[in-house]
């Protein structure tokens, strides 16, 4: 392989960029290397574009959801070898810290912790993946690369968020953003057997795309009507069972709190960047459980056997493609929301 690749680096604050960069090695016994054939960019990675997560140190390559080959494995991998296809979870996990073994997996204290974050990510030629065994899973015959491109992050954070609702048959969802995120949450809400799921966001063209593919029942625009009294009037005035903050902003998140209804459950999975308030003065007698969280990404498996079977499919959320060398474009168009684009797959960078 060659010395350098090219990969976007993230050098502060609105200052990213295609650069030639040392190719990555094996470190540690368990790390692979992965040629990077197919990975996105993530409402995470603009985040830190904007300078939203400081704690993120340049020079950083970032990126964190993406499928590739195999190129190189440390002698301690025994789940893959060279040559395997195979998607990549986001977070990397040790499996033996005190967080690993009791199912916290993304915040395993081996200090890797997540692609594009406090190590180099995807959006490269190749990436080094440290904790191979816990991170690889191998792409089975028959599904392409963008039909489990999703699985490593969004797809295992939405189904993170609805299994921490706690959904039970017949209850009303409202997922508050219908982002890449929020419509992988109202998927996998699905598998719970809710008699409804309620999409919201301020973008109708989101809105109708979740009704359209199936992940919604119903588009509630808070620009168009009262959410919070739309949805009390389809449940007999109590409220959503469950609601879902899939964005991180103040505006969902005051309505995930409202809407719910008494004795429900909020599940928070959008990445908040400035600290909100909680009103306990009117909560405290709702009775209501609040679930936040980083994905622990341990349902990969699943979720792939799933897609599998025909029980899940995003693959309509692929609306822009293009190689590495178009990705500040992409980081325009998805990250300004542009052309109604919900995801921007980032194919190989082209010589």
């Amino acid at each position: 392989m060659a010395e350098t690749m090219k990969a976007l680096v993230y050098r502060g604050p609105e200052k990213i960029g295609i650069e030639d960069v040392p190719m990555p090695q094996i470190v540690e016994p368990d790390d692979a290397i992965v040629r990077v054939t197919t990975s996105t960019i993530c409402g995470t990675d603009i985040h830190i574009w904007h300078g939203g997560m400081p704690e993120v140190e340049a020079p950083r390559i970032i990126g964190h959801e993406f499928v590739g080959e195999v190129v190189a494995v440390g002698p301690a991998v025994r789940n893959s070898k060279v040559g395997d296809k195979v998607a990549v979870s986001c977070v990397t996990q040790c499996g033996e810290c005190f967080y690993c073994v009791r199912g916290i997996y993304s915040h395993c204290t081996t200090g890797s912790w997540i692609f594009g974050y406090m190590i180099d990510g995807c959006q490269a030629e190749y990436v080094r993946v440290p904790h191979a065994n816990l991170g690889l899973f191998t792409v089975p015959e028959g599904l392409t690369e963008e039909d489990v491109l999703f699985v490593g992050d969004i797809l295992s954070t939405g189904y993170f968020g609805a299994e921490n609702a706690r959904i039970e048959p017949g209850d009303t969802v409202a997922v508050m953003g219908s982002g890449p995120v929020g419509m992988c949450a109202m998927a996998t809400a699905r598998l719970w057997g809710p008699a409804r799921i309620v999409a919201v966001d301020m973008i109708q063209e989101r809105l109708d795309a979740a009704v359209k593919h199936g992940v919604a029942d119903i588009g509630l625009n808070p620009a168009k009507v009262n959410v919070a009294e739309a949805l009390r009037e389809m449940t007999g005035g109590r409220g959503a069972d469950r609601t879902i903050e899939a964005v991180g902003a103040k505006g969902t998140y005051e309505l995930a709190l409202d809407a719910v209804r008494p004795g429900g459950n909020v599940s928070m999975i959008g990445v908040f960047e400035k600290p909100q308030s909680l009103p306990m003065n009117t909560l405290w007698i709702k009775n209501i459980q609040i679930n936040m969280g980083l994905v622990n990404a341990n349902r990969i498996p699943e979720l792939i056997n799933l897609i599998q079977t025909g029980k899940i499919n995003m693959n309509f959320l692929c609306t822009h493609r293009a190689p590495l060398n178009d990705i500040l474009k992409g980081y325009d168009v998805f990250g300004n929301k542009k052309d109604n684009c919900l995801k921007w797959v980032v194919t190989p960078y082209v010589k």
